[in-house]
């Protein structure tokens, strides 16, 4: 089944990859003095993804594969410095060690939790993977922003999972029955049940190792993706909308659990599912 990705205006798209990866890079350095900037550069490093992964849909170009190892080890930096409380720690991103000044608790909130599980995911980095599972959703709560409940249940959940920890079934439930629109406070209801939900419907498939149903429900979840960012003209626009994240960081642990998907969408850059880049480099 092929479920297509919206239309992406593709001007000037190599010009503007080369602005912002110097304004990056730029950033990465400052991270020496201003942990607090963690989420900007998160936020740049997902968007160079999504916009290598427009101009390279299947991901067969090393320099998407580079983008997905810098993002990934952006997200798990912000986890360290997060626990760490004096001085500064020594963390790779890219092909370089950079010095990262402790103390991004404050940026450390559960929305850049799930980003950087999912490129861990992606980039079958299990140590990483393993890291971001033992960090405490009580220091989850201590960052800035105020989120709805159900993403602490979902982001115990997924370590649940990974952990192989037996309140796994117990959180997801959960988890899934705070997406009830009567129940958010804070979150938007179209971006909970089209963004969020459905990778929780995926793990639940997963769990049960329903192949064909995880396979319909994936077909289900990038339509709603679609649908959510073509929503409106501004959401057309935004690159985040350009690669299915949550979807695809699932169907790579469904791929390890041996399952074959059958969807192919540019939502999924093919080498990215597959893992065709794994070990290309150090991470």
């Amino acid at each position: 089944m092929q479920i297509p990705r919206h239309e992406f205006p593709t001007r000037n798209t190599l010009r503007i990859l080369e602005t912002h990866t110097k304004d990056f890079w730029d950033d990465v350095e400052g991270l020496r003095d201003q942990p607090s900037w963690f989420s900007n550069v998160l936020a740049d490093a997902v968007e160079l993804l999504a916009t290598h992964c427009l101009v390279d849909p299947e991901a067969d170009k090393l320099e998407t594969w580079e983008a997905c190892v810098t993002a990934m080890q952006v997200g798990s930096a912000l986890f360290a410095s997060a626990q760490a409380t004096t001085g500064s720690i020594e963390y790779r991103i890219g092909h370089k060690v950079h010095p990262i000044h402790a103390g991004a608790l404050s940026r450390a909130h559960a929305g850049n939790w799930l980003n950087a599980f999912w490129l861990a995911c992606i980039c079958r980095e299990k140590k990483r993977m393993t890291e971001l599972c033992q960090f405490p959703t009580s220091k989850l709560r201590q960052a800035d922003g105020v989120l709805d409940e159900y993403i602490y249940d979902w982001v115990e959940a997924l370590q649940a999972y990974w952990l192989k920890r037996p309140e796994f079934g117990d959180k997801l439930v959960t988890a899934v029955e705070k997406t009830d629109p009567a129940a958010l406070r804070h979150a938007p209801r179209d971006g909970v049940l089209q963004i969020m939900y459905p990778p929780m419907n995926l793990l639940t498939q997963l769990a049960r190792g329903d192949q064909n149903k995880f396979n319909t429900e994936l077909a289900k979840a990038l339509e709603w993706h679609k649908d959510y960012w073509t929503r409106d003209e501004d959401r057309a626009l935004d690159t985040e909308g350009l690669v299915a994240l949550g979807p695809l960081a699932v169907s790579c642990l469904a791929v390890q659990a041996g399952f074959t998907i059958t969807v192919e969408s540019e939502y999924l850059p093919k080498h990215l599912l597959e893992g065709a880049w794994i070990n290309e480099f150090p991470t």
